[in-house]
Order: structure tokens, then C-alpha cells, then sequence
């Protein structure tokens, strides 16, 4: 294995014969419909139904001058405030890629970027499933016990704002690499926590693992994702049922057959949270070494782009199109050519400040301002930010508390531990096939994106309220199932809608203000959940239908339907 070694080998484009061709020969899927038929009007054209997109990607064109590639760039970066040199260049690599098209080595990066979203529910599940052996080993109550997860949340929170800005400083692959690392870690060492403040505190810094996953496998999978291919990003949301099915799974072989049912509960007689957790651990650990060495990443070439490693950055196109049995166009003289000489021009590279800055500038009022430009984006606006507050905390007032549910329902007989695992596993299955559904259901006539979306979450809401009615576990198995399926469906519509709906200078900004009320949502859940547990039991459920149905009626109101439209 030539790269097992050095995962972190520097690549030059002597490495990757035969890849390279003429720009003038070389064949370019156009995406910049409007551009191409060189005229304003054509603009409203370029909206077709979603179904001709793959028509779009399809219309490909033999030969490319200078001129024609710069007028391009120029135009693709006119809506922009931003005109450096290494946005212009950065947009070249961006062509280049889109001509190379979907292959091998973007499939292969789409599994190991799911392994992220896998492991950010693998453990958020995971953490769930221990909160009753928890409680009796270490004498906590059934409700503080809860404060566990606020413990992971705020790991994920803190993993999530630091990954996302360090991947732009210290590059994408380190990052990459480093949050499963950490995860990996820190899981097997939570499986010996010697205390519950201690395991708490494992569980907050495997968070800070964990959390960097979803915004750098997206950022570094979207950087290397054709233009036409951009809704694999959204595909990306299946691998998050996927870590729920295998941490229940696991759970439910482990926990009741390692554990003890009452307290007293010493550590010798119940080890059945500390297999499963080590053997999550060991998962995640699993899962960075293959990513570490059994696939070689390359960097991004807009961070090397950023760094003024511009012959680096060629090299990764070159690698790209070697791995896709593909070729390039893509060479140092066109970059130069469109963006200036990095010897002469000054903004060729950017400093740490200047990365760190732009990071922090998608937040910045001249940002967050144009999504608000009209009347209609700016309630579309609100109305998303609402609804992902209202779902990041509902989900895991729910889900992240549901064994603990399940285990103290209020059924005539104490339902056994088995029956609470085997329950929760099954849900877990029936939940997988949502966000393909998803898929599906969005481009239905007349339901579209905000249909789906709606019903799924109306149902969700309506099944949460179901599942209080009856403390007999094959009621609650059945609710929990059906909940389980229709808010993967709307989580998964969601993940699509949100960068949809908006403008491509500031989506950036839209969906990160989405994502950290969603996080800042999650964290407050668990401080309701012990709240108002300890006033009723089934409050935090009550709680969690009501900002499922608060979503519901949300989006309702949306004025933007997305489906049969071309991303702006």
C-alpha cells in the first residue's frame, strides 16, 4: 500500500501521466446555462424542473479558450463581494473538477464522510443507552442522570464551532482525520469511567471529536463533489440512521445481559454499558484507520489554494482524474492566466488571519443582511431558523432520553431490560429507510419539498403524543417505529430544503446559523428534559410533540417551494 506509510504525502503532477489535455480539446459540462446562451433573459430559463437537471450536466462542449473560461469566472463571481485572486482561482478549480465529473474517488470519500455522520448518532444514541445503568451505578437519580447528555452536547458544540474553523487554518485532511481520532480515543476511554463526573467528562471530549465531523466531512466532501452532483451532500443524511441501527443493536446484545436490573448496582455486576461503550469506541476507532490508511485523501486543493501551494492544488485535480480514469485540463499556466502570477499578484495566498476572518465573516451582518433582502426570503428565513431550533431540541428530548422512557413506561409490571433494547432496536431498523424515502417523496407533484416535510412532521409530532397513551410495550414498540421512519423523512427533506432555499453568496451563512441553533437547541434539552421530568415524567415527551407540531404549523407558512427549481 503506497500511501500507508505517508497519509500525508504532497503530491506533484508528474505522479498522475496522462491525465492531462488541452484546454481547447478537453470536453466541459456546462452549469452556467445562462452564460452559455449569452443572454439575460435566459437566466429565468436556467430554473428548469429538477428533472432536467442531470439534462443540464449532460450538455457537454468540445473546446474552451482563455477568454471564454475567464468570462465564465467573472461571471460566476459577479454576485459575489469577494474578487481575490484566489476566488478566481478557486472557481477554475472549481470547472475543473465539475469536467472530470463523479467517480471513484468521490464514491469512495461519500462512505468515509458518512462514517462522520454515522459516529455523530452512534454515540448521541449511545450516550442515551446508558443513562439507566448509569444512574444505578453510580446513584444518580433517574432524572440529573439526563445531565450526561448536556455533557456530550456540549462537547459536540464546542468540537463543532472549533473543527469548522481549524479544517480552514490547518487543512481539511488533519481535521478529517483528528475528529474520529479523538472520538476513537476518548470512547474507549469512557468505557472505564471511574465515576459519573468522570464518564460525563470522557463523554464531553469524545464530543469535541464527534462534533467537528458533520461540518468537516460536508465542507471537504462538497469541495471535491461536481457542481451536478451537489445533492450527494444531502444523501450524506442516510448514514445518520445507520449509526442509531448499530448502536442499538449493540446495545441491546450487551446492556441486559451484563447488568444489573436494581440498586445496588457495583461495577462488577453491571459491565454491560461499559462493552457497549468500549465497543463503540472501538468502532469509531475502526473507522479512522480506515480513513488514516486504507484511503488516501487529498487535500483540498482550495486550502492548498489558500496557503499558496498552487502547483499542490493542480496535482490533487491531476489525482482526481487519475483515480476516475478521467483527464484534466487543469494546469499552473491557466490558473495563472485567469488569477494572476501568485509571484506578482499579492492576494494569491491568504494569511491564518485572512482564513480565520473569512470563517467568521459568514456570520457577519453583511452576510446575514441579504437573507433578508425581500419579504419573501426574509419569512423563509425566520421561519427555517425556527424550525431548526424547534427540532433540535424536540428530537433529542425524545430520542436521546427514549430507553429511559421505555424503561420506566407505566405499564402494570416492570418491563424487562431485554424488551426495552430489543424495542428500541427495532424502531432503529424501521427508522433507516426515512431518509430514502425522503428522496423520493420530495419531487411528488403537488407535495414537493414543503409537503413532505409538513407531513412528516405532523406525523412525527402526532406519534410522539401516541406514545404516552399506554405504557404496554408492543403500543409503544408501534409508535416508536412509525415516529422513528417520519422524522428521518423530515430531517431528511430539511437537510435538503435549507441550502436550497437559499442564495448561493450567503447559503453558507443560512445553513450555519441553522446548524448552530440546532446544536445550542440540542444542548438546552437535556436542562428541560431533568426540569420537568422531575415535576412529570411524561413532560419532556409533551414538550417534544408540541415543538414537533410548533415545526408543523411553521411549515405551513413557508412561501418558497424549492422543487422543480435550479438552486440560485
Amino acid at each position: 500500500m503506497p500511501y500507508f506509510v505517508n497519509p500525508f504525502k504532497k503530491h506533484d503532477v508528474s505522479e498522475f501521466p496522462g491525465v492531462l489535455i488541452p484546454l481547447q480539446q478537453a470536453a466541459h459540462r456546462n452549469t452556467t446555462v445562462a452564460f452559455r446562451r449569452g443572454s439575460t433573459a435566459s437566466v429565468a430559463q436556467s430554473k428548469h424542473d429538477e428533472k432536467d437537471d442531470s439534462d443540464t450536466a449532460s450538455r457537454v462542449t468540445i473546446g474552451l479558450t482563455i477568454d471564454q473560461l475567464k468570462a465564465e469566472v467573472e461571471a460566476d463571481l459577479a454576485p459575489h463581494e469577494l474578487q481575490s485572486s484566489y476566488d478566481r482561482k478557486s472557481k477554475v478549480i472549481n470547472k475543473a473538477i465539475q469536467d472530470i465529473g463523479m467517480g471513484r474517488y468521490q464514491w469512495q470519500l461519500f462512505v468515509l464522510c458518512g462514517f462522520g455522520w454515522l459516529a455523530d448518532n452512534l454515540w448521541l444514541q449511545g450516550v442515551a443507552l446508558t443513562l439507566t445503568q448509569l444512574s444505578l451505578e453510580f446513584g444518580v437519580s433517574g432524572t440529573n442522570i439526563r445531565y450526561t447528555t448536556l455533557a456530550l452536547f456540549l462537547g459536540l458544540c464546542l468540537g463543532a464551532s472549533f473543527w469548522g474553523i481549524a479544517s480552514d487554518v490547518i487543512g481539511r485532511r488533519l481535521a478529517f482525520n483528528t475528529t474520529l481520532f479523538l472520538a476513537g480515543v476518548f470512547g474507549l476511554a469512557a468505557g472505564g469511567g471511574p465515576n459519573w463526573i468522570g464518564t460525563a467528562a470522557l463523554f464531553a471530549c469524545l464530543g469535541l471529536g464527534v462534533g467537528g465531523n458533520l461540518p468537516v466531512d460536508g465542507a471537504l466532501f462538497l469541495e471535491f463533489l461536481p457542481f451536478a452532483s451537489g445533492n450527494l451532500l444531502t444523501l450524506l443524511s442516510v448514514w445518520w440512521p445507520v449509526g442509531q441501527l448499530i448502536s442499538s443493536l449493540i446495545a441491546w446484545g450487551f446492556i441486559p445481559n451484563y447488568s444489573c436490573t436494581a440498586a445496588p448496582c457495583p461495577k462488577s455486576e453491571n459491565m454491560g454499558w461499559r462493552y457497549f461503550i468500549l465497543t463503540l469506541g472501538a468502532l469509531t476507532f475502526c473507522m479512522f484507520i480506515c480513513r488514516f490508511f486504507f484511503f488516501h485523501l487529498f487535500e483540498s486543493p482550495k486550502f492548498l489554494l489558500s496557503r499558496g501551494r498552487q502547483s499542490e492544488a493542480v496535482a490533487v485535480v491531476h489525482g482526481i482524474a487519475y483515480h476516475n480514469k478521467s483527464q484534466t485540463w487543469l494546469t499552473e499556466d491557466i490558473l495563472n492566466a485567469i488569477g494572476g502570477d501568485p509571484e506578482i499578484v499579492t492576494d494569491a495566498k491568504l494569511s491564518t488571519i485572512d482564513i480565520v476572518k473569512r470563517s467568521l465573516g459568514k456570520f457577519s451582518t453583511q452576510r446575514i443582511g441579504p437573507l433578508f433582502s425581500n419579504k419573501k426570503l426574509g419569512i423563509t428565513t425566520c421561519l427555517l431558523w425556527f424550525q431548526w431550533t424547534t427540532i433540535g431540541m424536540g428530537y433529542p428530548l425524545f430520542n436521546a432520553f427514549l430507553p429511559q422512557y421505555l424503561a420506566n413506561s407505566n405499564s402494570d409490571q416492570p418491563t424487562a431490560a431485554n424488551i426495552v433494547y430489543r424495542n428500541y432496536a427495532i424502531a432503529s431498523v424501521v427508522g433507516v429507510p426515512g431518509s430514502i424515502i425522503a428522496c423520493y417523496t420530495v419531487d411528488i407533484k403537488y407535495v414537493g419539498r414543503k409537503g413532505t416535510m409538513a407531513i412528516a412532521t405532523l406525523i412525527s409530532g402526532i406519534f410522539i403524543f401516541c406514545f404516552t397513551i399506554s405504557g404496554d410495550p408492543n403500543f409503544q414498540l408501534a409508535f416508536t417505529c412509525l415516529e422513528a421512519l417520519f422524522q428521518n423523512v423530515m430531517y431528511g427533506v430539511l437537510y435538503a430544503y435549507t441550502p436550497e432555499v437559499f442564495p448561493a453568496p450567503n447559503r453558507g451563512t443560512g445553513t450555519g446559523i441553522s446548524s448552530f441553533l440546532n446544536r445550542v437547541a440540542g444542548l438546552c434539552a437535556p436542562i428541560v428534559a431533568v426540569n420537568a421530568g422531575n415535576a412529570n415524567p411524561k413532560a419532556p415527551i409533551y414538550a417534544a410533540g408540541g415543538l414537533f407540531l410548533a415545526a408543523f404549523v411553521s411549515m405551513l407558512a413557508l412561501p418558497i417551494e424549492t422543487m422543480g427549481k435550479q438552486s440560485l
